[in-house]
């Protein structure tokens, strides 16, 4: 059961932050947004690097966890852009808060799943 949800988590969160990073690029590109998006994240990207690099992340971290290749990488990566996303629905913009607190379901459950490869983190004393 538990790999089921651990599978189904995965899953889910590599298809949000794929179609969100391809969604970002569209936007980034000049075209109409295929999903709605907030208007004060968008106002967070006035510098382009930006948008691509935070993108980019998405569209590869959201490939890996698709096609179940360095997930506890991708999970790495992707916790402090679910922080940062829940924070600005939190405090900027309640419209996609939903979305932000099931983002963070997910990487949660996925970071509780994976924890014996992040323990080591955590050592006073490293080898």
């Amino acid at each position: 059961m538990n790999k089921k949800i651990m599978h189904l988590s995965r899953i889910l969160l590599g298809v949000i932050f794929l179609g969100a990073g391809l969604n970002g690029f569209i936007v980034f590109f000049g075209f109409e947004s295929l999903f709605p998006t907030s208007p004060e994240a968008m106002a967070l990207f006035t510098f382009d690097y930006l948008l691509v690099a935070e993108k980019s992340l998405e569209v590869i971290c959201g490939m890996l966890l698709l096609v179940n290749r360095y997930v506890p990488l991708a999970i790495a990566v992707l916790l402090p852009l679910v922080v940062n996303i829940l924070l600005l629905h939190l405090f900027l913009d309640p419209s996609l808060l939903f979305l932000a607190i099931i983002l963070l379901i997910l990487e949660g459950y996925l970071l509780i799943f994976y924890k014996a490869h992040f323990i080591q983190i955590f050592d006073k004393k490293p080898q």
